[in-house]
Protein backbone atom coordinates (compact mmCIF):
# COMPACT_ATOMS: atom_id res chain seq x y z
CA UNK A 1 0.00 0.00 0.00
CA UNK A 2 1.46 3.65 -0.87
CA UNK A 3 2.06 5.63 1.96
CA UNK A 4 -0.06 8.60 2.13
CA UNK A 5 0.93 12.21 3.68
CA UNK A 6 -1.84 13.58 6.00
CA UNK A 7 -2.45 16.72 6.56
CA UNK A 8 -4.09 18.80 9.97
CA UNK A 9 -5.00 22.31 10.30
CA UNK A 10 -4.61 24.07 13.92
CA UNK A 11 -6.57 27.03 14.53
CA UNK A 12 -5.37 29.13 16.44
CA UNK A 13 -6.78 32.84 16.95
CA UNK A 14 -6.30 34.77 13.84
CA UNK A 15 -2.79 32.59 13.26
CA UNK A 16 -0.34 31.31 15.09
CA UNK A 17 2.16 34.19 14.90
CA UNK A 18 1.29 35.96 18.60
CA UNK A 19 0.99 39.39 16.29
CA UNK A 20 -0.86 37.97 13.62
CA UNK A 21 -3.96 40.30 14.72
CA UNK A 22 -2.23 42.98 14.32
CA UNK A 23 -1.31 42.53 10.98
CA UNK A 24 -3.67 43.44 7.93
CA UNK A 25 -3.53 39.99 5.80
CA UNK A 26 -5.45 38.79 9.09
CA UNK A 27 -8.96 38.08 9.36
CA UNK A 28 -11.11 41.48 11.75
CA UNK A 29 -13.47 38.70 12.73
CA UNK A 30 -14.50 37.90 16.53
CA UNK A 31 -12.37 35.28 17.45
CA UNK A 32 -16.43 34.41 19.05
CA UNK A 33 -17.83 34.58 15.80
CA UNK A 34 -18.64 31.26 14.25
CA UNK A 35 -19.05 31.76 10.95
CA UNK A 36 -14.71 32.24 10.81
CA UNK A 37 -14.46 29.21 12.50
CA UNK A 38 -16.84 27.67 9.37
CA UNK A 39 -15.18 29.24 6.89
CA UNK A 40 -11.95 27.89 7.94
CA UNK A 41 -13.06 24.72 8.12
CA UNK A 42 -14.76 24.45 4.96
CA UNK A 43 -11.67 26.04 3.18
CA UNK A 44 -9.70 22.98 4.88
CA UNK A 45 -12.06 20.38 3.49
CA UNK A 46 -11.40 22.17 0.22
CA UNK A 47 -8.38 21.25 0.79
CA UNK A 48 -8.79 17.65 1.22
CA UNK A 49 -7.28 17.94 4.87
CA UNK A 50 -7.94 14.89 6.77
CA UNK A 51 -8.96 17.17 10.24
CA UNK A 52 -9.06 20.26 11.99
CA UNK A 53 -7.68 20.53 15.64
CA UNK A 54 -8.90 23.04 18.19
CA UNK A 55 -6.63 23.61 21.20
CA UNK A 56 -7.62 24.85 24.70
CA UNK A 57 -6.51 26.32 27.58
CA UNK A 58 -8.32 26.69 31.09
CA UNK A 59 -7.03 29.67 32.09
CA UNK A 60 -6.62 33.46 30.73
CA UNK A 61 -3.08 33.87 31.49
CA UNK A 62 -1.80 37.40 31.75
CA UNK A 63 -0.91 38.23 27.73
CA UNK A 64 -4.63 38.96 27.22
CA UNK A 65 -3.90 43.12 27.19
CA UNK A 66 -1.89 42.54 24.14
CA UNK A 67 -2.66 38.49 22.73
CA UNK A 68 -5.86 37.92 20.82
CA UNK A 69 -7.75 35.39 23.20
CA UNK A 70 -11.02 34.65 24.41
CA UNK A 71 -11.90 31.97 21.60
CA UNK A 72 -14.51 29.19 21.73
CA UNK A 73 -14.47 26.29 24.37
CA UNK A 74 -13.34 23.28 21.29
CA UNK A 75 -15.92 20.26 21.43
CA UNK A 76 -18.74 23.24 21.54
CA UNK A 77 -17.53 24.58 18.68
CA UNK A 78 -16.41 21.64 16.53
CA UNK A 79 -20.44 19.96 17.38
CA UNK A 80 -21.38 23.56 15.33
CA UNK A 81 -18.79 22.92 12.28
CA UNK A 82 -19.78 19.55 12.21
CA UNK A 83 -23.04 20.65 10.18
CA UNK A 84 -20.67 22.92 8.27
CA UNK A 85 -18.85 20.59 6.99
CA UNK A 86 -19.13 16.82 5.54
CA UNK A 87 -15.83 14.82 5.54
CA UNK A 88 -13.01 16.96 7.26
CA UNK A 89 -11.97 15.37 10.96
CA UNK A 90 -12.78 17.35 14.28
CA UNK A 91 -9.82 17.06 16.81
CA UNK A 92 -10.33 19.25 20.23
CA UNK A 93 -8.17 19.17 23.16
CA UNK A 94 -9.25 18.21 26.40
CA UNK A 95 -7.60 17.75 29.37
CA UNK A 96 -7.92 14.57 31.67
CA UNK A 97 -6.70 16.47 34.72
CA UNK A 98 -9.60 19.26 34.88
CA UNK A 99 -12.75 16.95 33.32
CA UNK A 100 -14.58 13.76 34.93
CA UNK A 101 -14.30 10.94 32.59
CA UNK A 102 -18.33 10.52 32.32
CA UNK A 103 -18.12 14.12 31.16
CA UNK A 104 -15.24 14.07 28.46
CA UNK A 105 -16.68 10.57 27.20
CA UNK A 106 -20.69 11.92 26.60
CA UNK A 107 -19.17 14.61 24.96
CA UNK A 108 -16.75 13.06 22.54
CA UNK A 109 -19.45 10.28 21.85
CA UNK A 110 -22.05 12.86 20.83
CA UNK A 111 -19.22 14.43 18.72
CA UNK A 112 -18.96 11.36 16.96
CA UNK A 113 -22.32 10.65 16.56
CA UNK A 114 -23.42 14.34 15.76
CA UNK A 115 -20.15 14.33 13.03
CA UNK A 116 -20.77 10.53 11.40
CA UNK A 117 -17.77 9.32 12.63
CA UNK A 118 -15.40 12.27 12.62
CA UNK A 119 -14.58 13.30 15.83
CA UNK A 120 -10.86 12.86 17.25
CA UNK A 121 -9.58 13.85 21.32
CA UNK A 122 -6.39 15.57 21.93
CA UNK A 123 -5.23 13.68 25.13
CA UNK A 124 -3.52 16.64 27.25
CA UNK A 125 -2.88 16.80 30.97
CA UNK A 126 -2.99 20.31 31.91
CA UNK A 127 -0.18 22.01 33.41
CA UNK A 128 -1.23 25.87 33.37
CA UNK A 129 -0.52 27.07 37.17
CA UNK A 130 -3.80 29.16 36.66
CA UNK A 131 -5.57 26.11 35.24
CA UNK A 132 -5.69 24.99 38.68
CA UNK A 133 -6.70 27.59 40.58
CA UNK A 134 -10.00 27.41 38.04
CA UNK A 135 -10.99 23.82 39.53
CA UNK A 136 -10.72 24.78 43.41
CA UNK A 137 -6.81 23.41 43.29
CA UNK A 138 -3.54 25.02 44.38
CA UNK A 139 -2.07 23.95 41.21
CA UNK A 140 -1.08 21.79 39.03
CA UNK A 141 0.05 17.66 40.16
CA UNK A 142 3.03 17.01 39.13
CA UNK A 143 4.03 15.61 35.64
CA UNK A 144 4.76 12.07 36.51
CA UNK A 145 1.56 12.07 38.85
CA UNK A 146 -0.75 13.82 35.82
CA UNK A 147 0.21 11.02 33.43
CA UNK A 148 -0.75 8.21 36.11
CA UNK A 149 -3.96 9.96 36.63
CA UNK A 150 -4.50 9.95 32.45
CA UNK A 151 -3.51 5.89 31.88
CA UNK A 152 -6.98 5.55 34.53
CA UNK A 153 -8.75 7.95 33.13
CA UNK A 154 -8.37 6.34 29.35
CA UNK A 155 -9.51 3.04 30.97
CA UNK A 156 -12.79 4.81 32.47
CA UNK A 157 -13.53 6.48 29.01
CA UNK A 158 -12.36 3.33 26.57
CA UNK A 159 -15.08 1.00 28.93
CA UNK A 160 -18.09 3.77 28.47
CA UNK A 161 -17.36 4.07 25.06
CA UNK A 162 -17.85 0.08 24.83
CA UNK A 163 -20.32 -0.08 27.37
CA UNK A 164 -22.71 -0.59 24.59
CA UNK A 165 -22.59 -3.46 22.30
CA UNK A 166 -22.78 -2.27 18.49
CA UNK A 167 -26.13 -4.31 18.34
CA UNK A 168 -27.54 -2.94 21.35
CA UNK A 169 -30.55 -1.19 19.64
CA UNK A 170 -33.17 -3.08 18.59
CA UNK A 171 -35.65 0.20 18.04
CA UNK A 172 -38.53 -2.63 17.32
CA UNK A 173 -41.77 -0.59 18.06
CA UNK A 174 -44.08 -3.52 17.77
CA UNK A 175 -42.48 -5.77 20.27
CA UNK A 176 -42.22 -2.61 22.34
CA UNK A 177 -38.16 -3.20 22.85
CA UNK A 178 -36.07 -0.07 22.18
CA UNK A 179 -32.81 -1.65 23.65
CA UNK A 180 -31.40 -5.21 24.30
CA UNK A 181 -30.39 -4.79 28.19
CA UNK A 182 -27.97 -8.03 27.66
CA UNK A 183 -25.97 -5.79 25.47
CA UNK A 184 -25.28 -3.17 27.57
CA UNK A 185 -23.48 -3.29 30.88
CA UNK A 186 -22.01 -1.35 33.92
CA UNK A 187 -18.16 -0.89 34.04
CA UNK A 188 -18.06 -0.57 37.70
CA UNK A 189 -15.09 0.95 37.72
CA UNK A 190 -13.12 1.22 41.34
CA UNK A 191 -9.38 3.08 40.86
CA UNK A 192 -7.32 5.01 43.15
CA UNK A 193 -8.24 8.56 41.12
CA UNK A 194 -12.03 7.59 39.50
CA UNK A 195 -15.08 5.84 40.79
CA UNK A 196 -17.46 5.13 37.81
CA UNK A 197 -20.23 2.47 37.71
CA UNK A 198 -21.59 3.50 34.22
CA UNK A 199 -22.96 2.69 31.54
CA UNK A 200 -22.75 5.26 29.14
CA UNK A 201 -26.05 7.23 28.62
CA UNK A 202 -26.07 6.95 24.85
CA UNK A 203 -25.15 4.40 22.10
CA UNK A 204 -21.73 3.37 21.11
CA UNK A 205 -20.21 5.78 18.20
CA UNK A 206 -19.78 5.51 14.71
CA UNK A 207 -16.16 5.66 15.15
CA UNK A 208 -15.97 2.54 18.03
CA UNK A 209 -14.24 5.80 19.85
CA UNK A 210 -12.84 8.85 18.99
CA UNK A 211 -9.19 8.93 17.29
CA UNK A 212 -6.59 9.33 19.95
CA UNK A 213 -4.21 11.94 19.53
CA UNK A 214 -1.34 13.26 21.81
CA UNK A 215 0.79 16.03 21.86
CA UNK A 216 3.37 15.52 24.68
CA UNK A 217 7.25 15.02 23.82
CA UNK A 218 8.41 13.93 26.87
CA UNK A 219 9.96 10.43 27.50
CA UNK A 220 7.11 10.19 29.52
CA UNK A 221 4.79 12.08 27.10
CA UNK A 222 6.20 8.96 24.69
CA UNK A 223 5.29 6.48 26.67
CA UNK A 224 1.79 7.72 26.90
CA UNK A 225 1.59 8.04 23.07
CA UNK A 226 3.42 4.78 22.22
CA UNK A 227 0.84 2.93 24.30
CA UNK A 228 -1.95 5.08 23.47
CA UNK A 229 -2.12 7.18 20.33
CA UNK A 230 -3.15 7.04 16.85
CA UNK A 231 -1.82 10.42 15.81
CA UNK A 232 0.87 13.04 17.69
CA UNK A 233 1.33 16.37 17.04
CA UNK A 234 4.78 17.34 18.03
CA UNK A 235 7.07 19.95 17.82
CA UNK A 236 10.21 19.56 15.78
CA UNK A 237 12.68 21.84 14.76
CA UNK A 238 15.30 19.97 12.98
CA UNK A 239 15.07 16.90 10.71
CA UNK A 240 17.68 14.73 12.25
CA UNK A 241 16.12 15.53 15.45
CA UNK A 242 12.53 14.90 13.99
CA UNK A 243 13.63 11.66 12.35
CA UNK A 244 14.77 10.12 16.05
CA UNK A 245 11.60 11.39 17.50
CA UNK A 246 9.67 9.31 14.95
CA UNK A 247 11.94 6.15 14.85
CA UNK A 248 11.85 5.86 18.26
CA UNK A 249 8.18 6.19 19.00
CA UNK A 250 7.24 3.83 16.04
CA UNK A 251 9.78 1.54 17.71
CA UNK A 252 7.95 2.12 21.11
CA UNK A 253 4.90 1.21 19.72
CA UNK A 254 6.01 -1.98 17.86
CA UNK A 255 7.36 -3.07 21.62
CA UNK A 256 4.16 -2.48 23.05
CA UNK A 257 2.67 -5.08 19.92
CA UNK A 258 1.36 -2.47 17.93
CA UNK A 259 2.01 -1.63 14.69
CA UNK A 260 3.76 1.51 13.86
CA UNK A 261 2.02 2.33 10.87
CA UNK A 262 -1.00 2.77 12.93
CA UNK A 263 0.32 5.65 14.72
CA UNK A 264 0.76 8.92 12.62
CA UNK A 265 3.31 11.49 13.31
CA UNK A 266 2.40 15.30 12.17
CA UNK A 267 5.37 17.67 13.40
CA UNK A 268 3.66 21.29 13.48
CA UNK A 269 4.70 23.23 10.39
CA UNK A 270 3.62 27.16 10.13
CA UNK A 271 4.95 28.35 7.08
CA UNK A 272 4.83 32.31 5.79
CA UNK A 273 4.40 31.84 1.95
CA UNK A 274 4.87 34.11 -1.09
CA UNK A 275 5.09 34.64 -4.28
CA UNK A 276 8.75 35.00 -4.16
CA UNK A 277 11.36 34.49 -1.01
CA UNK A 278 11.49 37.87 -0.85
CA UNK A 279 7.41 39.18 -0.21
CA UNK A 280 7.75 35.95 2.10
CA UNK A 281 10.67 37.33 4.03
CA UNK A 282 8.87 40.68 3.84
CA UNK A 283 5.95 39.25 6.03
CA UNK A 284 8.70 37.69 8.38
CA UNK A 285 9.74 41.07 9.15
CA UNK A 286 6.48 42.52 9.02
CA UNK A 287 5.40 40.07 11.69
CA UNK A 288 8.63 40.49 13.94
CA UNK A 289 8.17 43.91 14.12
CA UNK A 290 4.33 43.64 15.27
CA UNK A 291 5.51 41.45 18.57
CA UNK A 292 6.06 42.72 21.71
CA UNK A 293 9.29 41.33 23.34
CA UNK A 294 7.80 41.65 26.91
CA UNK A 295 4.96 39.49 26.01
CA UNK A 296 7.61 36.98 24.31
CA UNK A 297 9.57 36.85 27.75
CA UNK A 298 6.16 36.53 30.07
CA UNK A 299 5.52 32.78 27.87
CA UNK A 300 9.16 31.97 27.89
CA UNK A 301 8.83 32.20 31.97
CA UNK A 302 5.56 30.18 31.55
CA UNK A 303 6.52 27.80 29.44
CA UNK A 304 9.61 27.21 32.24
CA UNK A 305 7.15 26.99 35.17
CA UNK A 306 7.66 30.48 36.16
CA UNK A 307 11.22 30.67 35.94
CA UNK A 308 12.18 34.81 36.24
CA UNK A 309 13.57 35.44 32.89
CA UNK A 310 13.47 39.56 33.67
CA UNK A 311 17.21 40.14 34.63
CA UNK A 312 18.12 38.75 30.72
CA UNK A 313 19.41 41.75 28.73
CA UNK A 314 17.25 41.30 25.22
CA UNK A 315 20.18 41.63 23.31
CA UNK A 316 23.31 38.81 24.92
CA UNK A 317 23.88 36.11 23.33
CA UNK A 318 21.69 32.86 25.41
CA UNK A 319 23.23 30.13 26.72
CA UNK A 320 21.91 26.90 28.60
CA UNK A 321 22.65 28.44 32.00
CA UNK A 322 20.30 30.69 31.63
CA UNK A 323 17.80 28.62 32.01
CA UNK A 324 16.25 25.90 34.50
CA UNK A 325 16.73 22.24 33.86
CA UNK A 326 14.26 20.90 32.04
CA UNK A 327 13.47 18.15 34.39
CA UNK A 328 12.87 20.08 37.25
CA UNK A 329 10.26 21.77 35.13
CA UNK A 330 6.86 20.40 35.72
CA UNK A 331 5.47 22.21 32.50
CA UNK A 332 5.60 21.12 29.10
CA UNK A 333 8.93 19.43 29.54
CA UNK A 334 9.33 18.56 25.72
CA UNK A 335 8.66 22.66 24.41
CA UNK A 336 11.11 22.96 26.96
CA UNK A 337 13.98 20.62 25.69
CA UNK A 338 13.15 22.09 22.06
CA UNK A 339 13.92 25.40 23.26
CA UNK A 340 17.02 24.55 24.82
CA UNK A 341 18.34 22.60 22.14
CA UNK A 342 17.96 25.95 19.72
CA UNK A 343 20.01 27.53 22.39
CA UNK A 344 22.57 25.38 22.65
CA UNK A 345 23.20 24.94 18.89
CA UNK A 346 22.79 28.37 18.19
CA UNK A 347 23.42 30.73 20.92
CA UNK A 348 20.41 33.28 20.12
CA UNK A 349 20.15 36.45 21.86
CA UNK A 350 17.20 36.62 23.76
CA UNK A 351 15.01 38.88 21.36
CA UNK A 352 15.71 36.51 18.55
CA UNK A 353 14.94 33.50 20.17
CA UNK A 354 11.33 35.46 21.28
CA UNK A 355 10.70 36.12 17.82
CA UNK A 356 11.05 32.77 16.61
CA UNK A 357 9.31 31.55 19.46
CA UNK A 358 6.55 34.25 18.61
CA UNK A 359 6.38 32.68 15.05
CA UNK A 360 4.80 29.40 16.25
CA UNK A 361 5.65 29.18 19.97
CA UNK A 362 8.86 26.78 19.39
CA UNK A 363 7.39 24.54 16.21
CA UNK A 364 8.95 24.91 12.85
CA UNK A 365 8.86 28.37 10.87
CA UNK A 366 9.73 29.01 7.61
CA UNK A 367 9.28 31.76 5.00
CA UNK A 368 9.52 30.89 1.50
CA UNK A 369 7.20 30.27 -1.84
CA UNK A 370 4.41 27.64 -2.55
CA UNK A 371 7.45 24.93 -4.17
CA UNK A 372 9.56 25.54 -0.83
CA UNK A 373 7.19 24.84 1.33
CA UNK A 374 5.64 21.79 -0.52
CA UNK A 375 9.60 20.43 -0.90
CA UNK A 376 10.27 20.93 2.53
CA UNK A 377 6.98 18.97 3.38
CA UNK A 378 8.08 16.00 0.92
CA UNK A 379 12.11 15.67 1.99
CA UNK A 380 10.61 15.32 5.70
CA UNK A 381 8.24 12.62 4.78
CA UNK A 382 10.70 10.92 2.46
CA UNK A 383 13.17 11.06 4.66
CA UNK A 384 10.91 9.11 7.89
CA UNK A 385 10.52 12.17 9.79
CA UNK A 386 6.69 12.58 9.33
CA UNK A 387 3.84 11.13 8.47
CA UNK A 388 2.03 14.17 7.69
CA UNK A 389 2.09 17.84 9.46
CA UNK A 390 -0.29 19.94 11.72
CA UNK A 391 -0.51 23.15 9.75
CA UNK A 392 -0.26 26.25 11.27
CA UNK A 393 -0.81 29.04 9.02
CA UNK A 394 0.88 31.98 11.36
CA UNK A 395 -1.65 34.30 9.48
CA UNK A 396 -5.37 33.21 9.29
CA UNK A 397 -6.90 32.86 6.69
CA UNK A 398 -4.62 34.21 4.65
CA UNK A 399 -1.81 31.87 4.85
CA UNK A 400 -4.04 28.99 4.98
CA UNK A 401 -5.61 30.32 2.07
CA UNK A 402 -1.86 30.28 -0.07
CA UNK A 403 -1.43 26.57 1.48
CA UNK A 404 -4.44 25.28 -0.37
CA UNK A 405 -4.56 27.28 -3.52
CA UNK A 406 -0.79 26.92 -4.22
CA UNK A 407 0.47 24.33 -1.96
CA UNK A 408 -1.66 21.42 -1.71
CA UNK A 409 -1.70 21.19 -5.90
CA UNK A 410 2.10 20.60 -6.21
CA UNK A 411 2.10 17.90 -3.54
CA UNK A 412 -1.11 16.54 -5.45
CA UNK A 413 1.26 16.68 -8.63
CA UNK A 414 3.98 14.70 -6.90
CA UNK A 415 1.92 11.96 -6.00
CA UNK A 416 1.87 12.56 -1.83
CA UNK A 417 -1.20 13.77 -1.42
CA UNK A 418 -5.32 13.00 -1.93
CA UNK A 419 -6.82 14.19 -4.91
CA UNK A 420 -10.33 13.04 -3.41
CA UNK A 421 -11.30 11.63 0.19
CA UNK A 422 -11.35 7.69 -0.05
CA UNK A 423 -13.92 8.13 2.92
CA UNK A 424 -16.00 9.82 5.68
CA UNK A 425 -14.73 9.66 8.83
CA UNK A 426 -11.30 10.51 10.79
CA UNK A 427 -10.85 6.58 10.80
CA UNK A 428 -10.44 6.46 7.23
CA UNK A 429 -8.64 9.06 6.20
CA UNK A 430 -5.85 8.28 9.28
CA UNK A 431 -6.33 4.47 7.43
CA UNK A 432 -7.40 3.27 10.99
CA UNK A 433 -9.14 0.77 11.86
CA UNK A 434 -12.86 0.45 13.78
CA UNK A 435 -11.72 -0.97 17.77
CA UNK A 436 -13.86 -3.65 18.06
CA UNK A 437 -16.21 -3.35 20.95
CA UNK A 438 -15.65 -5.46 24.07
CA UNK A 439 -19.28 -6.38 23.56
CA UNK A 440 -18.21 -8.93 20.71
CA UNK A 441 -15.89 -11.92 22.77
CA UNK A 442 -18.75 -11.69 25.64
CA UNK A 443 -21.51 -11.94 23.09
CA UNK A 444 -19.57 -15.06 21.62
CA UNK A 445 -19.11 -16.52 25.27
CA UNK A 446 -22.78 -16.35 25.91
CA UNK A 447 -23.96 -17.84 22.36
Amino acid sequence: MTRELHLNLFIHGRGHHEAAWRHPLATRRALTDIGYYAELARQAEAGLFDSIFLADQLTLGDDAAHVAKGGLEPITTLAALAGATRRIGLIATASTTYTEPFNLARQFASLDHISGGRAGWNIVTSWAPGAGRNFGQDGPAGHEERYERAEEFLEVVTGLWDSWADDAILDDPRSGRFADPRRIRAINHAGEHYRVEGPLNLPRCPQGRPVFVQAGSSATGRRFAARHAEAVFTAQVEKEAAIAFYADLKAQAAAMGRAPERILVLPGLSALIGATEAEARRLSDELDALSDPEVGRARLSGRFGGHDFSHLPLDRPLSVEDFPDPETVQAARSRTQVILSVVARERPTLRALLRRLAGARGHLTMAGTPEQVAALIEDWFRSGAADGFNVMPPVLPAMLDRFVAEVVPILQRRGLFRREYAGDTLRAHYGLPRPPSRHVAGRHAAE
